[in-house]
């Protein structure tokens, strides 16, 4: 079998950072384990999520991963989802960090690097979309998640193109720094999937843990996954 294309990348590092547990979140994990499908997201919009108690106390702990680390290990460039949790995970990240001595770099904010448009699906539940669109949550099943577009949305191989788009212009301007991305679990699926080069097979939807830590460094040309979905600082939660 052909090995994937490669992406090429200037970059030293990247890492990625889901945000922390959000209001969604556990409104959606509840409406799951009881199959209420009256249960919803309070937000208008899914920009404007808040992280729930539980998802602030692991951005802390991820800002004390992020304290800890040295030297090359610490991120050059930051850039952040401006979707109101994933800003909120870093403000508390670099709150915990600087309580340790580190200034972190001043966060970006890139809109490539929202969560995934689910059009008229926004911040419906699963056991909603059942009881409500009946024909869309068969289609999303018959098709598979990766490339699944709900109306007015996208599916995760739109997702992969803004975001490709992103890199490429993060690696053109900031070559040889270590970029720290804080967003979301489509943002670090498509990462994955962009830096495992062109041709490698889709992964499907693999758990990524609220504020969990990815990384990928670079081998001199290509970029090479050393750690996914790490969960260690988030032990003593």
């Amino acid at each position: 079998m052909t090995e994937p294309l490669g992406f090429r990348c200037s970059l030293r590092r990247v890492t990625a950072v889901r945000h922390g547990q959000s209001s969604a979140n556990v409104v959606f994990a509840r409406a799951v384990r009881t199959g209420d499908t009256a249960e919803a997201v309070p937000e208008p919009c899914d920009a404007v999520v808040p992280l729930s108690p539980l998802g602030v106390a692991q951005a802390r702990a991820a800002g004390q991963w992020l304290g800890d680390l040295y030297g090359v290990d610490r991120p050059t460039v930051v850039v952040c989802s401006p979707y109101m949790r994933a800003v909120q995970t870093w403000e508390v990240m670099a709150g915990a960090a600087g309580k340790l001595g580190v200034v972190p770099a001043e966060a970006l904010l890139d809109e490539r690097l929202r969560d995934r448009e689910m059009g008229v699906l926004e911040l419906m539940t699963p056991p909603a979309m059942r009881a409500h669109a009946p024909e869309e949550a068969e289609r999303r099943e018959r098709v598979g998640e990766w490339f699944y577009r709900p109306p007015g949305g996208e599916s995760m191989a739109d997702v992969l193109l803004r975001v490709r788009d992103f890199l490429n212009e993060v690696s053109v301007n900031a070559p040889g720094e270590h970029l720290l991305i804080v967003a979301h679990d489509a943002v670090v699926l498509a990462v994955r999937q962009i830096l495992a080069g062109i041709g490698a097979p889709v992964p499907g939807l693999l758990p990524i843990p609220n504020a969990s830590v990815s990384r990928w460094d670079s081998d001199g040309s290509l970029m090479r996954m050393t750690e996914f979905g790490a969960i260690d600082h988030l032990s003593h939660l």
